[in-house]
């Protein structure tokens, strides 16, 4: 298994507040994982590591190790814009730019210097149809994206960050606002695109974490406990608190 994102002996603090312990994981290329776990125990800290974007948080310190295909991130002559093209985001809540659809999509490009009307025509089309979501709005692209209902605003916030053709998506709670029909257009996608992207999600749903992903990570109280095949973790984990969260027990 080749590791596209490395993470040796993480430790994130806020203030004095360790949110992460120790974390040592290997990401595997063009797979999902999900990272499962209470709230608060540290999942949605530890994806934004992964593309810095806990810089923005004032008093953060962290030390240990993120590798991204070998490369440490946290070097000082890492280009964080570079890495964000390389590593996508899409939030819990879907945020498009209050702007039109075809504005939101082709804003990356354009930041990246493109400006020929014809390379981003073909890029606005082709993010949109990545993202499952050219059908219903190629009819539209000048209406504002706030006009779309929320799986499909999601969706435009999927398509904007394929537009910079990133290399990893990371995905924090990218369902939880949105209702099941949404949701499972959404997996339905995320199961498609894992054979372009490696996907990383953060996810407060078992049943999702079992359906689509790969790989699965369960943290608790900002530690790694367990981390497997989904399939593994579910069915025979090894450690007891992993037991105890999946059957409900606590958490």
């Amino acid at each position: 298994m080749e590791a596209i994102l490395s993470a040796r002996n993480l430790d994130l603090y806020y203030g004095q507040t360790q949110a992460l312990k120790g974390v040592s994981i290997d990401i595997p290329a063009r797979e999902v994982t999900a990272l499962i776990g209470p709230s608060g125990c540290g999942k949605s800290t530890f994806l934004k590591t992964l593309d810095r974007m806990n810089d923005l948080v004032p008093g953060v310190t962290i030390t240990g190790s993120v590798q991204y295909r070998g490369k440490e991130i946290y070097a000082p002559d890492v280009d964080v814009t570079w890495l964000r093209k390389q590593i996508g985001m899409v939030f819990q809540k879907p945020n498009p730019f209050p702007m039109s659809i075809y504005d939101n999509i082709a804003y990356g490009p354009r930041t990246h210097g493109i400006r020929n009307k014809a390379k981003l025509d073909e890029i606005v089309e082709r993010s949109l149809r990545g993202a499952a979501i050219w059908d219903e709005v190629k009819d539209r692209l000048k209406k504002s994206a706030l006009g779309l209902s929320g799986g499909q605003q999601q969706r435009i916030c999927i398509a904007r960050a394929l537009a910079v053709e990133p290399d990893i998506l990371l995905m924090d709670e990218a369902t939880s606002a949105l209702d099941p029909i949404s949701t499972s257009k959404i997996e339905d996608l995320i199961a498609d695109l894992k054979n372009s992207y490696t996907i990383v999600i953060v996810t407060h749903n078992m049943q999702q974490a079992t359906r689509i992903s790969d790989k699965c990570a369960f943290f608790l109280l900002g530690e790694l406990i367990e981390y497997g095949d989904t399939s593994q973790l579910f069915s025979v984990p090894k450690d007891k608190r992993t037991e105890d969260y999946i059957t409900g027990r606590f958490g």
